[in-house]
């Protein structure tokens, strides 16, 4: 028996693990707004989870993405694993 250990990694939330948050953050919203505009209007379902994704991470994107309170930093932290799957 032999195992292969897949060392790929698949999304670019977990390829930027290390790096600061405001600048995962900002990179996966980019890359779901490019995922949203070359949706086809013919996936309803999908487009209405990259729309739902995006206006979540708008409405914790205020103030100080640098330093930002330690409730917003968490909330963040939790949309990029909630979503890193998406598109």
């Amino acid at each position: 028996m032999s195992a292969v250990l897949n060392l790929k990694i698949e999304n670019s939330t977990d390829a930027r693990r290390g790096q600061p948050l405001a600048i995962r953050v900002l990179a996966r919203k980019d890359e779901l707004e490019d995922a949203l505009a070359s949706c086809s209007p013919h996936h309803a379902s999908e487009r209405a989870q990259l729309e739902t994704a995006l206006a979540t991470v708008y409405s914790l994107m205020t103030g100080d993405l640098a330093h930002p309170p330690d409730v917003i930093a968490r909330a963040l932290n939790d949309w990029l694993e909630r979503n890193k799957y998406l598109a």
